[in-house]
């Protein structure tokens, strides 16, 4: 394993050294939040493909193709087209807006503050995504060094806090574009072939497996349908993904680069549910499917390339680690903490005093959630409350304020909260891993937010107007304080 470990060793140290570098680079409030605005085509889609696909698309695809066959690759595939939907449809609106936040959007918007509960709903759920992709390191770690749980997350998390926090989105831009190399060499190009001809290749597989293991729709259309609500659903309103459009170039870029990204995730949705079946033909005994991707690196691959392939799993979530970790930190500190010290959200002060403050909550941030990751074991239970608030909460009244003018903050505030509400008593009736939650809570959210907004004065026209010049790239700086609405 010598090999392997020098392969792991030079690559976290490549992370390190990308974080000193972009922290050379992050001089402003801007770039160290949004590198500066200015990624191309080329780092833009790397980046994106990067942050979407982590842990949960990488060792949780593999296992769905070991449990599911070819249909597993639906909750990848469901990540994809939202990135796909986000791109083509709202991308390019979001990166003309110029802010840092979807809570600061909400604000534009409705002329309110109807991005105060929104922040700490996205506080919350940034916050989880950070903790369950921290938590992953235990698994990776475990094959390598048969490591200790707690070491190996206070490890793998360490390192990402480090250069997280020494460069912020420029740091985390860098390492992603390394890691999205290393996810393809290692994922798409190595274990995929390698896997397939180990197994004996696809008419092998088809021989020794169930024809439902080949039958693209076997994993069920409720739970195909569920999926979408949450994972493409959930592309389209995250922090983590917003801030990510919002390092684009211009709107081009953010339209055209998110979708090859979009269309790389579809790729790996597929190359991934191959190497769980693979897998299913080689160890058809495993005690969870979430270990065939390291059963299957651990066994089946040859020296150096195993390390090259276990350093693509650490990229995979390394790089949604990182990119929820610095969604975390700055909705803490732009959407809650600036307000609770009576600052206006999103706007620029001292640039040096900027950075420092935006660091020191990346710091903050990412001890907790290396605390949190330690304490707790229900990965998909976190992960499923996180989405289902998210989504739940967010959806209807971010979707609304960028299809629908008649909606108001009245509406929108109504919607986070009997949403949001809604999907925490729906979970604890039916049970966090169930489907209704996310049905019932979203049809409230709708009705409360048409009712609400039908039911209110209509927003301001100054601050539709504002918005529209928002949206149509008019204004080149965030403005330091929303448009207020008519009391």
């Amino acid at each position: 394993m010598a090999v392997d470990y020098t392969v792991i060793v030079v690559y976290l140290a490549g992370m390190l050294a990308m974080g000193w570098w972009g922290m050379r680079r992050a001089k402003s409030k801007s770039d160290f939040l949004v590198a500066g605005r200015r990624l191309g085509p080329a780092m833009y889609s790397g980046t994106m493909a990067a942050i979407v696909l982590g842990g949960a698309s990488t060792i949780g695809g593999v296992g769905l193709g070991y449990q599911y066959g070819l249909s597993g690759a639906w909750m990848v595939i469901t990540i994809g087209l939202g990135l796909l939907a986000l791109s083509v449809f709202f991308s390019a609106r979001i990166a003309r807006l110029k802010v840092y936040t979807v809570s600061e959007m909400l604000d534009l918007r409705y002329g309110g503050r109807a991005g105060v509960i929104s922040g700490v709903v996205m506080w919350a759920y940034t916050l989880m995504l950070a903790v369950t992709s921290t938590i992953a390191y235990a698994t990776i770690f475990d094959v390598l060094f048969d490591m200790n749980r707690t070491l190996a997350i206070v490890l793998g998390g360490s390192i990402v806090v480090a250069y997280s926090t020494l460069g912020g989105m420029w740091s985390i831009t860098l390492t992603d574009m390394v890691q999205f190399v290393v996810k393809t060499i290692g994922v798409l190009l190595l274990l995929l072939p390698i896997a397939v001809v180990k197994a004996g290749g696809f008419s092998e597989m088809k021989a020794a497996l169930p024809t439902e293991y080949f039958d693209p729709l076997g994993i069920g259309g409720e739970t195909i349908f569920t999926y979408v609500l949450i994972y493409t659903f959930g592309m389209l309103i995250g922090q983590d993904i917003w801030q990510r459009v919002f390092t684009a170039r211009s709107d081009t870029t953010a339209k055209w680069g998110g979708t090859v990204a979009g269309t790389y995730c579809l790729v790996y949705a597929v190359a991934g549910a191959v190497i769980g079946t693979a897998a299913k033909v080689m160890y058809p005994t495993l005690p969870s499917a979430d270990t065939a991707f390291a059963t299957i690196v651990k066994d089946e691959l040859p020296v150096g390339v195993r390390g090259l392939v276990l350093a693509a799993a650490l990229a995979a979530v390394m790089s949604t680690s990182s990119g929820a970790l610095i969604a975390c930190a700055t909705v803490a500190n732009n959407d809650i903490w600036s307000r609770l010290r009576g600052a206006a959200p999103g706007k620029d002060g001292d640039e040096h005093d900027e950075v420092r403050g935006n660091r020191a909550f990346i710091l903050i941030m990412g001890i907790a959630v290396i605390c949190t990751a330690i304490a707790l074991n229900n990965v998909v239970e976190a992960l499923t409350v996180a989405y289902n608030l998210l989504v739940g909460g967010l959806l209807v009244p971010i979707l609304g304020g960028l299809l629908w003018k008649r909606g108001t903050a009245q509406g929108a505030l109504a919607a986070v909260v009997v949403g949001g509400g809604a999907v925490i008593g729906l979970m604890a009736t039916y049970g966090i891993l169930a489907n209704e939650p996310i049905y019932y809570g979203l049809l409230s959210s709708l009705a409360v937010y048409v009712i609400v907004s039908l039911a209110t004065p209509a927003t301001d026209p100054a601050v539709l107007a504002a918005w529209r010049e928002r949206l149509a790239g008019r204004a080149a700086e965030p403005l330091s304080e929303p448009v207020p609405a008519h009391r």
